[in-house]
């Protein structure tokens, strides 16, 4: 991805300072001229990127204010050529296609092993991207199953009609007044969403829906 004459500039961002010192420590390990700046929540994400040429940023997916899939688009808008590599606690078969889908150029466990680490971090500096085996292999998956990157894309448009009035608020017999359906109609297609979606909960709906709707 870059020369090996010019300087690259790297963003760490999480907001646990034990996972950006690592990370910092393996940069360090491959003696580029680099220059590494920190960033422990969205807003200094964003300004870090207003304000330097960031060629690669190491990024959490989850920070207190949320999952950072919701400012993958306006990093793409700040730096239309960034790398970006997700660095996550997040469990790669179900999330990583989630990340890559959004624009994202890799994903990588925060429990993997160092040389696992060390390997992802040529590959972004060298080509730019990082894609596991497991990966790669969700990616061709995906190709004849597109509920591996959107599970919203499994539901029917009364099913889909139902969890936006969840995500809004609204309880069961607000949506069964709303649709002139009973009550218990609602609660059948409750229960059916979350089997499909393989959530347990409202909350989980909510995040489903701001991530994929």
């Amino acid at each position: 991805m870059q020369n090996k004459l010019q300087k690259i500039n790297f963003l760490l961002a999480d907001d646990h300072s034990l996972i950006r010192q690592g990370m910092l420590f393996l940069i360090e390990d491959f003696d580029l001229d680099a220059e590494v700046f920190q960033a422990t929540n969205f807003a200094q994400i964003l300004e870090t990127l207003k304000t330097q040429a960031i060629h690669i940023a190491i990024l959490d997916a989850q920070f207190p204010e949320g999952n950072v899939l919701t400012i993958l688009p306006e990093i793409r808008k700040i730096r239309p050529e960034i790398k970006i590599l997700i660095l996550t606690g997040l469990e790669e078969s179900t999330h990583a296609l989630r990340f890559i889908n959004a624009g994202a150029n890799g994903f990588l466990s925060k429990l993997s092993e160092e040389d696992e680490m060390k390997n992802a971090l040529q590959k972004m500096i060298q080509d730019g991207e990082y894609l596991s085996t497991a990966t790669q292999s969700l990616l061709l998956k995906s190709l004849q199953n597109r509920n591996l990157i959107n599970p919203l894309s499994s539901l029917s448009q009364r099913e889909l009609q139902i969890a936006e009035m969840y995500a809004a608020g609204l309880g069961n017999l607000e949506i069964a007044n709303e649709l002139e359906i009973k009550q218990n109609t609602v609660s059948t297609m409750k229960k059916r969403l979350f089997e499909k979606l393989e959530i347990e909960n409202i909350v989980q709906l909510i995040d489903l829906m701001k991530e994929h709707h």
